[in-house]
């Protein structure tokens, strides 16, 4: 599923401490406790957590849970939907639930952000609403990590962190042309951008296939990629809002010298900017430490800022990355393996996860846990307005072979953006037909 793509792509970029080779796939970290304890069995996805954190919140669970004991286990994200889907559909206890290497069926799962409704649809999910409302404060969520956790009104995934993109600036660039101060509307990011563009340097480097990012200009116009009614899906990107999204999206593309038919992995957008004579691009905070060590000249000139909304009074909406933890129906403690999800989505262990990792909070009153990161906190501020995929179990197909990419190119080339977008949302539509062919 391309949101793991994404997050990879992401996450990995952002400075994370490595995970040690106790807690690789199959490997349990399991300290103390004795056979009369329970065991609450939790799947979390590699480099998610570093082990000093892990070891940190288990000895503070259990000591303050003393008739429980976590068996965390470390879990690649190559396969990993098919094995959460295995997962879901066994039931605890059974042998078949068992395996050589991951051993007992999880009690909580870490999940990616925008697969929670896949495993909705699939069902074997524990709804979690009650919980949410009286225990979690699911008020301060962020959006884009609790809407795709919801389903008919019921919440199944819990937020757990998240990430996204901003806008990563040369300031020494950004002097050279007599900018003092970060735009904060899309007309000053306009006009900012087309006073970098001058001796010989490329105002900003935006490939002409970064779809996440035109998903944000959409939804700043009130439009989206696919909409809902009565269960059917269509897509949406031939209305007026989203094509207003579209031409801001080729207006600021054309400031730059980005390729119209690829995206921002082809060339990886941070060898570009490691050129240093480009002025912005639109990535997760830790696409700056790559540019660094490709351009050790770059370190320390590098600033970040929120991607800049329609007005001063909010920054534009932003696609959230990240994840959210889900416990299976069949787990045979309930009330360990939730015990586990508050902690975990609690205040104490989501401030310790953002500094240690360098996240955005699940809560928008956590950002001042990660003030002091300039590339986070600008994170933070766009989370605020993060949204997430369209919430169809199907979503995947369409990132299988998106259309949207397609759509884009060709507008970029010249091609009429109306008669393009009618012909993308078709193909959306088609993906999104649960009927099938």
């Amino acid at each position: 599923m391309t949101h793991v793509k994404y997050r990879r792509t992401a996450a990995s970029l952002i400075p994370l401490a490595l995970v040690s080779a106790s807690l690789l796939t199959g490997c349990a970290y399991l300290p103390g406790g004795g056979d009369e304890q329970r065991t609450v069995t939790v799947w979390l996805m590699k480099d998610s957590a570093s082990d000093a954190f892990l070891k940190r919140f288990t000895k503070s669970f259990e000591d303050k849970n003393p008739g429980l004991r976590l068996d965390i286990r470390i879990q690649e994200w190559t396969g990993i939907g098919e094995k959460v889907s295995a997962a879901l559909g066994q039931a605890k206890g059974d042998p078949a639930s068992e395996d050589a290497a991951d051993g007992p069926a999880p009690d909580v799962i870490e999940v990616g952000n925008t697969q929670v409704p896949q495993y909705v649809d699939e069902g074997g999910l524990l709804d979690l609403s009650l919980e949410s409302a009286r225990d979690f404060g699911m008020e301060d969520w962020l959006p884009g990590l609790a809407e795709p956790g919801m389903f008919l009104s019921r919440q199944y995934g819990i937020p757990w962190y998240a990430a996204n993109r901003v806008v990563i600036y040369n300031k020494d660039l950004f002097a050279k042309a007599g900018i003092k101060r970060t735009p904060r509307t899309r007309a000053e990011w306009l006009d900012v951008t087309r006073r970098l563009n001058a001796h010989g340097d490329q105002g900003i480097y935006l490939a002409g296939q970064d779809w996440y990012t035109l998903a944000g200009f959409i939804w700043d116009e009130g439009g989206d990629l696919a909409t809902e009614d009565g269960g059917i899906w269509e897509g949406s990107l031939q209305t007026p809002a989203a094509l207003r999204g579209m031409e801001f999206y080729r207006q600021l593309q054309a400031l730059g010298r980005g390729p119209k038919d690829a995206d921002e992995e082809h060339p990886p957008q941070s060898g570009e900017f490691a050129k240093g004579d480009v002025g912005q691009i639109v990535a997760v905070p830790g696409v700056a430490q790559a540019v660094e060590q490709q351009n050790p000249e770059l370190k320390g000139k590098l600033g970040y800022f929120p991607i800049p909304g329609k007005t001063a009074a909010k920054p534009g909406s932003v696609f959230t990355g990240g994840s959210d933890l889900v416990v299976p129906e069949n787990t045979d403690d309930r009330d360990g393996a939730v015990a586990v999800v508050k902690a975990l989505a609690g205040e104490k262990w989501q401030k310790d996860l953002a500094r240690t990792m360098n996240y955005v909070p699940n809560k928008t009153t956590l950002s001042d846990a990660v003030a002091d990161e300039p590339g986070v906190a600008a994170m933070a501020a766009g989370a605020a307005r993060g949204r997430a995929t369209p919430v169809s179990p199907l979503w995947a197909k369409v990132e299988a072979d998106n259309p949207i990419k397609a759509y884009m190119s060709k507008v970029l080339a010249g091609a009429a953006p109306a008669e393009e977008a009618r012909a993308a949302s078709r193909r959306i539509t088609k993906e999104l037909d649960a009927s099938g062919p």
